[in-house]
């Protein structure tokens, strides 16, 4: 299945129906009184988030939801039924954006997560409704309220603890297979890795953290080198970067060092935030060198790049001191805060939906005026017993 982590959509929730003004006329009951139901509600458009979904595919080529319109209000005191709510089920990390204003709607980290992110209208009362001790026969109703229409931008942002960074064919893809169950494709050419993948590292009983490895970075991403730096997204909700330096490239003419800046510099383009992330160095393919090398190696790599943090080296392919840094990983995630989502719409957090308040109940829209017109007894209406 192809990996798509953007889309674009429109949704549209219903309309709700039309008040009644109906008056109940049955044999021997001449007066019988108001009896126009209301409407129903619109439906509305819901996300709900699905641990079982890892892609934006079932948008790619259906992109308009419509909710269900709600019924009419009829005679006899029946009420329009509710319009059905439309589910659209995204991947767990998936970031919801308006396309036109650009504010966050929701951030679904967890899965079964729902927001309402399009309401449905509310439906409009039948003269029913307005019935009072002084307007018997009322001939008001109202119309339903249209429902809400967005255009939405979908981000999916995988959820992972830790991220893998590095140029192509650093040895990420073996790292994540030596670690994990993950079985990403391993090549001997660059660019193997073609979309996000995930692994899960279990560090001792009920320890265990999740590592994500991207396409690899090269100089010049941020202006479209390479598979550019559109991927670095699914790093940004990480706790922890690994940074995997080659310590003998193929290539003679190559400059690990060189190479490791320009790697933090495509961060920095990208994202300052990202970039301020704790980073490691995992010096890696020392099984390369010979043992009498690797320390002096090492030590040169981490002194011209003045690099402060935790280094190690390590060989994917043996496993050569893999076994204290997953450990190390597993404390490190295990202290580190989870970074804190986005913030998201309030106005579209779900609630109840609530029935139309009874006429009594205080609300000025339902007092009739005295000097309204509409209100004004009708000469035929006296005598009226309803």
């Amino acid at each position: 299945m192809k990996f798509f982590d953007e889309a674009q959509i429109e949704v549209f929730a219903g309309n709700g129906g039309n008040g009644c003004m109906s008056f109940r006329r049955e044999k021997f009951i001449p007066f019988g009184g108001p009896d126009g139901g209301d409407g129903g509600r619109g439906g509305s458009v819901v996300v709900e988030a699905d641990t079982n979904l890892n892609t934006l595919i079932d948008f790619r080529y259906q992109r308009v939801f419509r909710a269900r319109n709600g019924e009419h209000g009829r005679g006899s005191d029946c009420f329009g039924a509710g319009g059905e709510d439309m589910l659209l089920r995204v991947p767990v990390g998936t970031l919801i954006r308006d396309a036109d204003s650009g504010e966050t709607v929701a951030d679904l980290t967890a899965h079964g997560q729902r927001v309402v992110i399009a309401r449905g209208g509310a439906g409009g009362m039948g003269n029913l409704r307005f019935k009072s001790s002084t307007n018997r026969a009322p001939r008001q109703s109202t119309p339903g309220e249209p429902g809400e229409q967005r255009r939405l931008q979908l981000e999916l942002k995988v959820l992972a603890d830790v991220g893998l960074l590095g140029l192509p064919n650093a040895g990420k893809s073996t790292f994540i297979a030596a670690v994990s169950n993950a079985r990403p494709k391993i090549a001997d050419y660059p660019f193997t890795t073609l979309h996000p993948q995930l692994g899960v590292v279990r560090a001792a009983q009920g320890r265990s953290f999740v590592v994500a490895d991207i396409p690899g970075l090269i100089e010049g991403a941020a202006e479209g080198a390479g598979l550019g730096h559109q991927f670095l997204r699914h790093l940004q909700r990480t706790r922890l970067l690994l940074h995997l330096i080659d310590v003998a490239p193929p290539d003679p003419d190559a400059d690990p060092v060189r190479d490791a800046r320009a790697i933090v510099a495509e961060l920095k383009k990208y994202d300052a935030e990202l970039a301020a992330k704790p980073r490691w160095l995992l010096i890696n393919k020392i099984d390369l060198l010979p043992p009498e090398e690797r320390e002096a190696r090492v030590a040169a790599i981490v002194r011209r790049l003045r690099h402060k943090g935790p280094v190690f080296a390590i060989s994917a392919v043996t496993r050569e001191g893999l076994e204290p840094l997953v450990q190390r990983i597993a404390q490190a995630v295990l202290d580190a805060p989870r970074p804190a989502v986005d913030a998201v719409d309030a106005r579209l957090a779900p609630a109840a939906d609530k029935a139309p308040a009874a006429p009594d109940s205080g609300d000025p829209r339902f007092t009739p005026d005295a000097d309204d017109p509409r209100f004004a007894r009708h000469p035929e209406d006296e005598g009226d017993e309803r």
